[in-house]
């Protein structure tokens, strides 16, 4: 249960829709509950429950994209985890709706590492790509974000 705040929150970065994130955790906890025999104990079980949101995440995409069909509009998920005042909801606004806008490799990785605060070996490691792929991805995608929000120098 302790997990399902930040899943949601990855899920929502990665589906751009609240209402296909919280289908997309639905479908991990399933997905991880039949396969929890395959979870090795001494293991970090964010990292596997992640593992497995995205290997959902790109399957579903891949369904819906043979499909043709849209289910919802990409802007409802835009205030995903806002607290606080009215300013600040704004700023995450905006935050959300550049952050849906980078493509989706490197919104994977700024979401691993700068929003969960995994490190490059771990975040890699969920995803499924050497490090320095990793890396790369999470600088064009920080560099695109700035540019995006305005703060490129």
């Amino acid at each position: 249960m302790a997990l399902l705040p930040r899943m949601r929150r990855f899920a929502a970065g990665l589906a751009r829709n609240l209402t296909e994130a919280d289908d997309l955790c639905q479908m991990t906890i399933e997905r991880a509950l039949r396969s929890r025999a395959q979870w090795q104990a001494g293991t970090r079980l964010d990292s596997w429950m992640y593992r497995i949101m995205r290997n959902i995440w790109i399957d579903e995409g891949r369904a819906t994209t043979r499909r043709m069909q849209t289910f919802a509009d990409p802007d409802e998920g835009v205030a995903v985890g806002t607290c606080g005042g009215q300013e600040q909801r704004a700023e995450l606004t905006d935050v959300d709706r550049a952050l849906a806008k980078l493509p989706d490799e490197q919104r994977e990785a700024v979401l691993l590492v700068m929003v969960e605060g995994y490190s490059y070996k771990e975040a890699a490691g969920i995803v499924g790509c050497p490090v320095g792929t990793l890396n790369s991805r999470l600088v064009r995608g920080r560099d695109a974000l700035m540019g995006l929000l305005g703060e490129a120098s």
